[in-house]
């Protein structure tokens, strides 16, 4: 028997919050939400073991606040590296980004590293009575689907975020292991992604375009995955570019992690051909024509402040933002009204704006075909999580394959 409890419930596209108490003893991910006050455990609860999935702030984030409970904490090697870096990020940025709150302190992400037991992809340990293993779940390195199988024999899967197809930076997911019981993300539910190839080449064309007018094609993009797959993206075209943020710092820990890789040669030649711009000398790269890769995707916050502050009255430059924008973030505000705020100013945006996507999901049909795949194999019943039409999502499923499933909501417990 499995007893599941959502923590909370995963939201808008890339940036929801996950979380998934099974049978109250085990936590799948616990992550926050920037530029809010986290949220803690729901409803007293009190896990002894913590897997997590991957190393996005959404999934990992709220980690080192569980530290009074003592648990016993799971990821594999990438997962854990991203984490303590996301959880330093967090601390730093508390004041300003978390309204003077921090989720947690120093000593909390001392001890989350301490506690932190590291395994690959296919090593299948114990923790509480329950067997647990990894597999590669596409989307960035590191990222992981966590199978569960209690003492009694019964079996549950966990996506996290997944990708079946490979990119430039990882290769696409693995097979996954027969389950009695699927928990997955359905992101892009309901809409599939442009082919990649097709993306790239429209990128690259602009960019392109925009040197040639002598105007600086501008890049935000996410630290974890995104910034170092679209470096590899540029490198591979011969167009050198400079970087700029906490990509770089996931980059020295990806280097220590070749095999979790899809090619780490053409990740160094990347990123030795790309120019890393220390804090003090911004404004020189602004002097001519220029391609600047930095953080944040989202236009939040991070050096693409700067740039902005710099490029907002040029329209000979453009904005190429390369994911997801949700709502309330400066990334939708540009799109929706070509403006940003920023240290309370209200910029209005000359630069040309364009969206790309490079999202590291299953797009709608693979998706579909995914939870087939499990059904076929014998799973009974699917929990659809992270993402805005997960009702929509469980009502095909039940409609078309003839399970049970179920869109949980925020809180929500099931015993089955």
């Amino acid at each position: 028997m499995f007893f599941l409890e959502l923590s909370f419930k995963g939201g808008c596209r890339e940036v929801g919050r996950s979380g998934l108490l099974v049978n109250g003893e085990i936590l799948l991910d616990y992550g926050i939400k920037a530029g809010e006050i986290p949220e803690y455990p729901k409803n007293g609860m009190e896990p002894k073991a913590v897997l997590v999935s991957h190393g996005h702030l959404d999934h990992c984030g709220a980690v080192p606040n569980l530290m009074y409970l003592n648990p016993e904490v799971f990821m594999t090697p990438p997962t854990a590296d991203f984490t303590a870096l996301l959880g330093r990020d967090t601390l730093k940025l508390a004041e300003t980004t978390l309204s003077g709150v921090s989720p947690f302190d120093s000593d909390d992400l001392q001890k989350l590293n301490h506690k932190t037991q590291r395994k690959d992809y296919g090593e299948t340990f114990k923790t509480h009575g329950y067997n647990v293993c990894f597999y590669n779940a596409g989307h960035i390195p590191g990222a992981s689907g966590i199978h569960i199988e209690s003492e009694s024999g019964e079996s549950l899967f966990y996506t996290g975020d997944l990708s079946l197809q490979e990119t430039r930076l990882v290769p696409g997911a693995e097979e996954f292991p027969e389950a009695d019981t699927l928990v997955l993300e359905s992101t892009y539910f309901g809409e599939d992604h442009v082919q990649r190839k097709e993306t790239e080449e429209r990128f690259i064309e602009s960019i392109h375009e925009t040197l040639d007018i002598g105007g600086t094609a501008l890049i935000p993009a996410f630290a974890i995955g995104r910034t170092q797959e679209i470096l590899m993206l540029l490198d591979a075209y011969g167009i050198r570019a400079y970087v700029d943020g906490m990509g770089r710092d996931v980059y020295k820990i990806l280097k220590k992690y070749p095999e979790y890789l899809r090619n780490p040669d053409l990740l160094d030649r990347a990123f030795e051909r790309a120019t890393q711009v220390k804090n003090h000398l911004r404004e020189s790269v602004l002097g001519e024509p220029a391609v600047i890769v930095t953080t944040a995707g989202m236009l939040n916050g991070g050096p693409v402040l700067y740039y902005l502050s710099r490029l907002y009255n040029d329209p000979g430059s453009k904005i190429l933002l390369t994911g997801y924008q949700v709502e309330g973030t400066n990334g939708r505000l540009a799109l929706e009204h070509r403006m940003i705020e920023t240290r309370g100013d209200i910029l209005s945006l000359k630069p040309a704006i364009e969206q790309y996507d490079f999202s590291a999901h299953c797009g709608d049909r693979e998706l579909k075909q995914l939870v087939k795949d499990f059904c076929d194999k014998g799973t009974k019943r699917v929990f659809v999580m992270h993402g805005e039409k997960t009702e929509a999502f469980a009502e095909w499923i039940s409609e078309e394959i003839g399970v049970e499933a179920y869109a949980p909501a925020n809180g929500g417990s099931f015993i089955f």
